[in-house]
């Protein structure tokens, strides 16, 4: 049994935390591998939704999205209603069509920000992607190429202040670290949750 195995199953066997919904958080930083992560951890847990907060962040909005997940998500989940959500499109820059998401009993909230303050209560538990900054945005730059330098310029500035303003990582319950072959999962040692 591999380790995101064994997340799975504990995952399984949380309580709710908002409505019917266990909300998983996978937060790091940018380029650090949140998406393919989730994505097979969502395989793990049966195909889990997976909610990218790329889809209510904008360019104006980097990370004043909190509002908008409130809204849109997290108070219809708590009520056992169905979130309705208008996702970003960011080469048109505007919400394209609304999508339902269903309150399943497993969602994944994944992206930069997704354990911040306001939204930990909300949360069965918050996960980080343990690679540093520098590596991370690294990674990223290499993966959406030149054209995207002056995006990831302002990006790194403003992930930066978030993440002092707002830190997630002490609050995670475990660190994921990726490897060519898989994943490690470790209880966070200083967690303060």
């Amino acid at each position: 049994m591999t380790d995101l195995d064994r997340l799975a199953a504990a995952v399984r066997e949380l309580p709710a935390s908002c409505g019917p919904v266990r909300l998983i958080a996978v937060d790091g930083h940018a380029g650090s591998g949140k998406s393919t992560f989730s994505a097979k951890l969502a395989d793990a847990l049966n195909e889990a939704p997976v909610l990218h907060l790329d889809d209510l962040a904008t360019h104006q909005e980097l990370f004043d999205w909190t509002e908008r997940l409130r809204s849109q998500v997290l108070r219809p989940f708590a009520r056992g209603d169905a979130a309705r959500y208008a996702p970003y499109d960011w080469t048109l820059r505007r919400f394209g069509p609304e999508r339902i998401l269903h309150p399943a009993d497993v969602v994944i909230l994944e992206g930069v920000g997704a354990g911040r303050r306001a939204l930990r209560p909300h949360l069965a538990r918050l996960l980080w992607m343990d690679r540093d900054a520098e590596g991370s945005w690294q990674r990223g730059r290499h993966r959406d190429g030149p054209g995207l330098k002056g995006f990831w310029d302002g990006w790194t500035a403003a992930e930066t202040r978030h993440f002092a303003e707002d830190p997630s990582r002490p609050f995670a319950h475990f660190l994921v670290h990726e490897f060519p072959l898989g994943y490690e999962v470790l209880r966070n040692p200083s967690v303060t949750a």
